[in-house]
């Protein structure tokens, strides 16, 4: 009986070694055409829902005639936190509540427009504004001096 002798694997015949270490830098664009397929089913899948229409009536009408603003007061608040109702000088704030019960009690309550400072003390706006919400003052707002 022969024994078989062993192989001898050879590399195939190279001309530069450099060629091993040369680094791949093709992109795998498998992941990319999934996503591509993915995104175009979901694609033709939503077009037949975008194409349907809802039928809605619109009211034609005339906008109403020439409307007034609402009326308001206004509250100021100054940089050495002097308080103003309707540009004229308060006492304290136990008058300026006075003026706000004036305010809650009406039916058609006025708007409630607070003019502090950008100096003024951040503590004596937020009394007012506690003041009227506490008094039943329904509209309130900040206005900007600038």
């Amino acid at each position: 009986m022969s024994r078989l002798k062993p192989r001898i694997f050879r590399k195939p015949f190279r001309q530069n070694d450099e060629q091993d270490d040369a680094v791949i830098s093709d992109i795998n664009t498998t992941p990319l055409i999934d996503v591509m397929l993915v995104l175009l089913v979901m694609l033709i899948i939503t077009i037949p829902l975008q194409t349907q229409s809802v039928q809605l009536a619109i009211a034609q009408g005339n906008p109403p005639e020439n409307q007034t603003p609402p009326p308001f007061v206004t509250v100021g608040v100054d940089f050495d936190n002097t308080l103003t109702f309707n540009n004229q000088v308060v006492a304290n704030e136990d008058a300026l509540a006075i003026h706000l019960k004036d305010i809650a009690g009406q039916v058609d309550q006025p708007e409630l427009h607070i003019k502090p400072d950008p100096m003024a003390n951040y503590e004596t706006v937020a009394i007012i504004l506690a003041d009227a919400q506490r008094l039943g003052v329904k509209k309130i707002g900040i206005i900007n001096k600038n």
